[in-house]
């Protein structure tokens, strides 16, 4: 199979239900989009693995949105750790993530499989849903505890949503480029979204069963580009008595900087903040973090 072949399975997210389990899922798998937000730093492999599993989570949870106008926001934070800051988001298709870090300590990391303990010591994450038909953002913070990020998005779902939820994450580094997939998978009280829960439990025997299958998901089939999202579900849920799919959307790089939008920002400053911003020559410099490029904004 060729790249253009290959193409068609990745940069795509795949929603999909299973009636009689009262179950949710999503399914994305990453390639061009990845390699393209990746190569805006000069990231080390264990960064590159970081943010890699960070920018699947984030497409996997904005998938929950419904609304076009809605955002998913990602955001770990550490005192003292190599990584100090990352940040992902996605709106309606659109994905952009990047990772600050201290230089000087990132070669301490080794290779690219890294704890969250070494990468950011003692930090949490913060996850944001904003809701743009309503006007509204909740939010939920945990710690940056587990052996992953998709462990510690693990615990917020059964901390602050109290959502059984299971995920499964593929990261593939080599010379044809990344890949980044994942699997998320819900059990939803009473089989519809809104209703009381009326459950939090890990151990309802429908859960089990789907948890269960859902761990036999293996990191190869995850990863690989030639088979298809849809071919996936069906490997693993093929005896269920309904699975109903539903394409989601082509991802794509969102960053959202330009010079309309930066002055548009620094139009909210006060006329004198904006003079101590700008250099000799009337002229503030914007360097935006998600995609490397810096704008000259004329005062």
């Amino acid at each position: 199979m060729n790249r253009i072949d290959q193409d068609i399975h990745t940069d795509r997210l795949l929603g999909f239900t299973l009636p009689d389990r009262d179950c949710r899922g999503r399914i994305v798998r990453l390639g061009p989009v990845l390699d393209e937000i990746l190569g805006a730093h000069d990231y080390p492999p264990a960064l590159t693995h970081c943010l890699a599993e960070a920018l699947v989570l984030t497409v996997l949870m904005g998938g929950l949105l419904k609304d076009e106008n809605d955002q998913l926001t990602l955001q770990a934070q550490s005192v003292g750790g190599v990584a100090s800051l990352l940040v992902c988001d996605y709106r309606n298709g659109e994905l952009r993530g990047y990772i600050e870090h201290d230089a000087e300590r990132v070669g301490e990391l080794g290779g690219a499989n890294v704890s969250l303990a070494n990468l950011f010591g003692k930090g949490h994450l913060a996850i944001t849903f904003d809701i743009g038909s309503q006007g509204k953002r909740y939010q939920g913070i945990v710690p940056l505890e587990g052996d992953s990020l998709s462990a510690a998005v693990e615990g917020y779902f059964a901390q602050s949503e109290q959502v059984p939820t299971r995920i499964r994450t593929a990261i593939r580094s080599g010379a044809a480029g990344n890949c980044a997939a994942g699997m998320l998978i819900q059990h939803l009280p009473d089989g519809e979204e809104g209703r009381e829960r009326l459950h939090a439990r890990l151990d309802h025997p429908e859960w089990e069963h789907v948890a269960i299958l859902a761990d036999t998901l293996r990191h190869e089939e995850l990863a690989d580009p030639d088979l298809s999202l849809e071919d996936l579900v069906w490997r693993l849920y093929h005896e269920e008595p309904e699975v109903l799919v539903v394409p989601g959307a082509r991802i794509r790089k969102g960053c959202r900087c330009t010079v309309t939008h930066f002055e548009e920002v620094l139009a909210r400053f006060p006329k004198e903040e904006r003079r101590e911003m700008a250099n000799e020559a009337g002229i503030i410099v914007v360097d935006c973090a998600f995609c490397s490029k810096e704008f000259a904004i004329q005062d």
